[in-house]
């Protein structure tokens, strides 16, 4: 514990650097790309768009949420998974990346993980803009807790980074980490009801119910639902609550346990 309230105390002081590193390096994806920025948004929007033409123009899928079209369904459960996906691979391999800050004595390496994240989020913001944009042209009601994004963010942000403190201190040291990041990932995507709801095992299978909800970003993709659709507030999933930031202070703590015990080492290998 006395480790993390250090590190929170080393973050602070060191904000103004973190965020000036977080965008040289969100700067730093797009040197030499012609189009730039752009490449950032084609990828995830044709994604979008292939899910959109298979479950509702080909398989016509009907969302739970009554007047809802699916793509407005779709969008608030997937961006989360963008955002998670993108930050988890990113900090997996920020140590490599950052090799020559990593070797300096004097620099702090736990928070190279964390310019990896408000990097990550520079990028998220402009998707929140795309959906919030989206459901203006929906003419979707907005609700009050449109601001619960931010809460939902902060909690993708939270799992993210204790995963990604196991993950990049064991990716030092065994270079396949990264790929099976990217595996799991995949997987991941598929066991989180993203694309389809869970509701379509509810009768012939209802443990499936039970085990999607074990996912913890099920709670994520299920609160910027809640959010964006129905207005529900986050405390009336109290026991979801409870047991996501359950899961995600032990995967954090543990993760940070690891990259402690393996960090005197990162420069001898890097």
């Amino acid at each position: 514990m006395a480790y993390v309230v250090s590190l929170l105390k080393e973050i602070i002081k060191k904000r103004r650097l973190i965020w000036d590193l977080s965008k040289a390096d969100f700067r730093k994806r797009f040197v030499g790309s012609y189009f730039g920025i752009v490449w950032m948004f084609v990828q995830p929007m044709v994604t979008v768009l292939i899910y959109f033409l298979i479950f509702q123009v080909g398989f016509k899928s009907e969302p739970p949420v009554p007047g809802a079209p699916y793509v407005l369904w779709l969008v608030p459960g997937i961006v989360p998974w963008f955002f998670f996906s993108e930050t988890l691979n990113s900090i997996t391999s920020c140590l490599q990346e950052y090799h020559y800050l990593v070797k300096k004595v004097v620099f702090q390496v736990e928070i190279l993980p964390i310019i990896k994240l408000f990097s990550c989020l520079l990028v998220h913001s402009f998707f929140i803009l795309i959906m919030l944009l989206m459901f203006g042209a929906y003419r979707w009601t907005p609700f009050f807790t449109w601001v619960q994004i931010l809460y939902y963010s902060f909690s993708a942000s939270a799992l993210a980074l204790g995963i990604g403190y196991f993950t990049s201190a064991v990716n030092v040291f065994f270079k396949d980490m990264a790929q099976i990041v990217g595996i799991c990932l995949q997987f991941g995507m598929w066991l989180t009801p993203i694309m389809y709801h869970e509701s379509m095992f509810a009768d012939k299978a209802p443990w499936v119910v039970s085990v999607l909800k074990m996912n913890p970003f099920y709670y994520i993709s299920a609160g910027y639902r809640d959010s964006m659709l129905t207005g529900d507030w986050f405390w009336e999933r109290p026991k979801l609550t409870l047991y996501f930031w359950a899961v995600t202070l032990a995967v954090g703590l543990a993760g940070l346990k690891v990259f402690k015990r393996l960090r005197p080492h990162f420069s001898d290998v890097l």
